[in-house]
């Protein structure tokens, strides 16, 4: 294994990494391995991968998968793509947050994906769409995806309302509410190359067949998350009250839900601000 682990370093080293993608190449051999068997592939698999860069994950999944569609934005990992040996690879030149996957494929596949830190909210919002997005063509191309994302932002993503307050927010709620999460592991900064400057790890995202909540008023229910997570030292009422609903309005949910309007948002499961929205909404009509 340590002649393998080397093997991709001294491969990795050749490849003129690009700080501005945010290119970090994961070297580790246990890691790889572990992407390979959470993926639980078959021969009939088709897997999309994202972010294939020099080809350590991709050739894994050529042994096994049917067909690997790899979607880079590098030239030069295009280039290095190109030359792995094996013919179930086909292989695009895109960015990922200008590719609609229902294109790519006619039934619904997995996808691994090592994506650049600065962009993981964009790119999950891609993938599963926002919450009021219901008929997005993207998520119903997609049965699961393995991510490889900043260790921070992991706990953030499988948070819910009983974490830490903090890890807690807008992307756990949008996450969950589209797909069942797993945190599988920690990936310590040294199993890559160049070392990044923090920890990332590997979690498993499983699309709902129905969202967490059903909802009558997606938008409206949205605008409500968006304000309570907007201003978190407010409590609830004051941040609905910033986020531009009437103090009337707040009052009456406030009292016929007995959600206590002093509440901070992030104390809040999904299922009380789907009640909340709820009662809002009827207020609001009047």
């Amino acid at each position: 294994m340590g002649l393998i682990i080397l093997n991709y370093i001294q491969r990795a080293k050749q490849f003129k990494t690009k700080k501005r993608l945010g290119q970090n190449f994961l070297v580790d051999e246990i890691i790889i391995q572990k992407i390979i068997d959470k993926a639980d592939l078959s021969s009939e698999d088709t897997i999309i991968e994202i972010g294939a860069g020099a080809g350590f994950v991709t050739e894994k999944l050529a042994e096994i998968a049917k067909k690997v569609i790899a979607i880079e934005l590098d030239e030069n990992a295009i280039e290095v793509l190109q030359q792995l040996p094996y013919e179930n690879i086909e292989i695009i030149h895109q960015d990922i947050l200008k590719t609609n996957i229902s294109e790519l494929v006619n039934s619904p596949v997995k996808i691994i994906a090592n994506i650049p830190y600065y962009i993981t909210s964009p790119i999950i919002a891609h993938l599963l769409g926002e919450i009021d997005d219901i008929d997005n063509k993207n998520r119903q191309s997609i049965t699961e995806i393995i991510l490889m994302v900043q260790y921070e932002v992991a706990k953030r993503i499988t948070a819910d309302e009983k974490s830490p307050s903090k890890e807690y927010g807008l992307l756990s709620i949008l996450a969950n509410f589209w797909a069942e999460t797993e945190f599988i592991c920690k990936v310590p900064s040294k199993s890559f190359y160049p070392a990044p400057k923090v920890d990332s790890a590997l979690i498993k995202l499983k699309i709902r067949q129905k969202p967490l909540v059903e909802l009558e008023n997606p938008k409206l229910f949205r605008r409500i998350i968006k304000a309570a997570f907007g201003t978190r030292r407010k409590t609830l009422k004051n941040a609905l009250l910033q986020g531009g609903f009437p103090s009337e309005v707040l009052s009456q949910a406030f009292e016929k839900t007995g959600i206590n309007s002093d509440r901070r948002g992030e104390t809040l499961s999904m299922q009380e601000y789907k009640i909340l929205t709820e009662v809002v909404e009827d207020f609001l009509k009047g």
